[in-house]
This record gives structure tokens, C-alpha cells and sequence, in this order.
């Protein structure tokens, strides 16, 4: 079974949502948070703070992979910098316990998850809802996100997998 932990960069808050699924069942969500950080903290520990948190995340939750928010586009300079900076604390840590990282940008994570690249995100949320079977949608927002990346990138390694077999006529590829 595919562990996947999906991660929503952010100085002030990091979304994380570990998913795990199977081809028989539906993706299930084994947990979810947020990393949150003051504002008055410098940067630097902020980024530290972060750093241990998902250092810890991938030592306890053993995820196959990571899937990670890539940077869209936002307005304040401030905050790209900083959101960026975030980003890369969250590769880092992905680098180093050894784990792969997928990249994707929200429009293709809308579209995966609700076949529309301008969904917006209370349909994210309800479709992800669903697609967990949760009775309530997962908050804030930063966790919801990281579920959705995660839940994107399970379906895009199931998509991967039947292009795979349908190339070899339906069977398992040799090994």
C-alpha cells in the first residue's frame, strides 16, 4: 500500500496530510496537521521549526513519497520569498530521508481532483471530502490543500500504473 504524505508550504503554516491506498480501496487518510510558526520568530528558526517537524513527520509516518504545492504564483514579494524559503526547507527534508518528491502546481491538482483546473476550493474540498470518506471537510485550509496534493499524486501513480500495464496487454510488467 502507497504511503503518500502531501505538504502545502508556508512560513506561518505547513499543511501535511498522509494518505495511503491501495488498488482495491479508496485512499484513506491515515493523518493531518498543520506546522504552525509565530510571526515574530526570525526566519531562520521559523524555517528550523518547520524542518523538525517534517523531519519528524517522514520518521514516523514512513511515507513511499512526498508530494509537495509547487510555487503558482502569488502577489507580495514578501511572501513568495518566504513561502519559497519554506519550500525548500520541505525538500530538504524529503532529500533527506531519502524520499521522493512529486511537484505539482494547483491548477493540475484542481484538475485531477475535480476535472476542472479552475475549481475552486470548496469543491476541492467537498470532492476530497468524498474521496476520503471523512463525514466533515478537513480544516484549515493549508491541511485540506495537502490533502488534495496528496490524493492528486495517488491518483496520478494509479494513472501511471495502468498506462504501464495497458502497454503490456493488461499484465504485470516483468520483473
Amino acid at each position: 500500500m502507497p504511503t503518500v504524505l502531501g505538504i502545502d508550504p508556508g512560513v506561518s503554516e505547513t499543511g501535511w496530510a498522509v494518505l495511503t491506498s491501495s488498488d482495491q480501496a479508496s485512499p484513506r487518510l491515515l493523518e493531518a496537521g498543520l506546522i504552525k510558526t509565530k510571526p515574530d520568530t526570525a526566519l531562520p528558526e521559523r524555517l528550523r521549526l518547520i524542518h523538525g517537524a517534517l523531519a519528524s513527520l517522514l520518521s514516523q509516518h514512513r511515507p513511499d513519497s512526498v508530494a509537495v504545492e509547487e510555487m503558482f504564483f502569488l502577489k507580495a514579494a514578501h511572501t513568495v520569498r518566504a513561502t519559497l524559503q519554506a519550500r525548500g526547507v520541505v525538500l530538504l527534508a524529503a532529500a533527506q530521508a531519502g524520499k521522493t518528491v512529486a511537484e505539482y502546481n494547483p491548477r493540475s491538482v484542481k484538475l485531477a481532483i475535480t476535472g476542472s483546473g479552475s475549481a475552486p476550493k470548496a469543491q476541492m474540498q467537498a470532492v476530497v471530502q468524498k474521496a476520503l470518506g471523512l463525514s466533515e471537510r478537513l480544516r484549515p485550509d493549508d491541511v485540506a490543500d495537502a490533502a488534495a496534493i496528496a490524493l492528486c499524486h495517488i491518483r496520478s501513480l494509479r494513472h501511471t500504473r495502468l498506462k504501464v500495464l495497458d502497454s503490456f496487454g493488461g499484465k504485470r510488467p516483468p520483473r
